[in-house]
């Protein structure tokens, strides 16, 4: 953290609200920073974790005592059966992470393992596996993080395989329709199934669980860019700008372009490149 406040400088770049390019792990030795991922907002403390990964939204605030650890790293760094154990592309995946004691000494001990190696390559260790190495070391890592003991993380019940392929195919589809009806009949469910699976799962309907998905990448490109409302609404699926306004203020509370300049105006100027945390 020293080495990042040094690299932000006068002009606190690590306030900007940004859209992240890379996977960013973040843990603390001491102190506390407080963090908004996605519109919501985290507090890391020594012992937890912080999983931030590409496409989110970051602010980071109050960091100025804070000392710790944050590891960068491409999501094709690691190989692909590491990437599907780790579950890298799980766009669902908890931001937050709090290990049991069992766990977290020896998270602690792999990131510092990590981070020597990372600093300081051993003489006569040729470049490629120096690289190896690292690869290796940061794999065991994220399957220690994306496995941690029950109850470390939530306390939930794993999602069935009904709502996990709904999820999956919203995830994929959220542009192309907000219909229940459209993704009932194509994973051959009926529409009362995927509300119960959906429900169960996250206390919500399933109509409601599409919505906030739109919903969050239309916040998402508002705070990140000046496309227009227009040019938004036809990323999203819809078929002009007034029923994306529409959309949005039901949900919302407010009108896109309202949005824009109030999480503009709380977060400061937003940066279509990483900024300091990715570079």
């Amino acid at each position: 953290m020293a080495e990042l406040r040094a690299r932000a400088g006068r002009n606190d770049a690590l306030s900007s609200l940004v859209r992240l390019d890379f996977h960013h792990l973040l843990t603390l030795s001491s102190g506390s920073m407080r963090h908004t991922v996605d519109f919501a907002e985290y507090t890391l403390e020594p012992g937890r974790w912080l999983w931030l990964r590409p496409g989110q939204m970051l602010q980071v605030g109050d960091y100025a005592s804070a000392e710790g650890t944050v590891i960068l790293f491409e999501k094709d760094f690691l190989d692909p059966a590491t990437t599907a154990a780790a579950r890298l592309d799980d766009a669902h995946s908890p931001v937050l992470l709090i290990p049991a004691d069992e766990d977290a000494q020896a998270l602690c001990h792999a990131a510092d393992h990590l981070g020597r190696e990372f600093h300081a390559r051993p003489p006569g260790l040729p470049a490629h596996v120096h690289i190896v190495v690292l690869r290796h070391l940061l794999a065991g890592l994220l399957l220690r993080l994306a496995y941690l003991a029950p109850g470390a993380d939530t306390s939930a019940a794993e999602p069935n395989n009904t709502f996990l392929r709904f999820r999956d195919a919203v995830e994929r589809d959220f542009a192309r329709t907000r219909r229940i009806e459209d993704y009932a009949r194509a994973l051959g469910y009926s529409p009362r199934t995927l509300a119960r699976a959906t429900l169960a799962a996250t206390g919500i309907g399933a109509k409601e669980f599409i919505d906030r998905r739109v919903i969050l990448d239309a916040k998402r490109l508002l705070a990140h860019d000046d496309r227009s409302a227009s040019a938004i609404a036809a990323r999203l699926g819809f078929s002009g700008a007034a029923n994306f306004t529409k959309y949005f203020h039901l949900r919302t509370g407010q009108t896109p372009l309202a949005f824009r300049a109030t999480v503009r105006g709380r977060h400061g100027a937003t940066r279509p490149t990483p900024g300091v945390l990715d570079t």
